[in-house]
């Protein structure tokens, strides 16, 4: 058996399109083959996003594979999931989603150390392009500053 504990699947797409207000590490609820396949490293967070049902939060958009050696019990790669948080996080969360151009997004999907799948969400506001722009400027010109001390 492998080591899965280094298993971390990011969303770099997020950091770049979103300004990460608040994060949250959330439990996911899977089925056999949808772990095996994390454990893997068989997953994607592109696109992913959550929403609230009936007072439950899920998350939409992630793509887990299909496990290679899983029969007529292979799961759909890209179903929602159902996202494990506590009731006042829950409630905190539903409460500010309301303000307009607030959403919640996937950052990381990884494995703690009791091999439970986990996925941090992060409280998310949209960037305009001039904001993604400047973005790029400003981690560039930390790069290079890193660069030159380095040397």
């Amino acid at each position: 058996m492998s080591d899965y504990r280094n298993i971390s699947i990011k969303n770099r797409r997020a950091t770049f399109d979103y300004e990460i207000l608040d994060t949250y590490v959330a439990g996911i609820v899977l089925t056999g083959t949808e772990i095996k396949s994390i454990r893997l490293g068989k997953a994607s967070l592109v696109d992913c996003y959550c929403y609230f049902y009936r007072g439950e939060l899920y998350v939409r958009g992630m793509n887990i594979s299909e496990y290679h050696w899983g029969t007529y019990n292979n799961h759909q790669p890209k179903r929602d999931r159902k996202l494990l948080l506590n009731k006042k996080e829950l409630r905190k969360l539903e409460r500010i989603t309301q303000d307009n151009g607030i959403t919640i997004v996937g950052l990381t999907l990884f494995v703690n150390e009791k091999g439970l799948a986990k996925l941090r969400i992060g409280v998310a506001r949209g960037r305009k392009n001039y904001d993604k722009r400047e973005y790029i400027k400003e981690k560039d010109t930390k790069r290079e500053m890193d660069r030159l001390i380095k040397r």
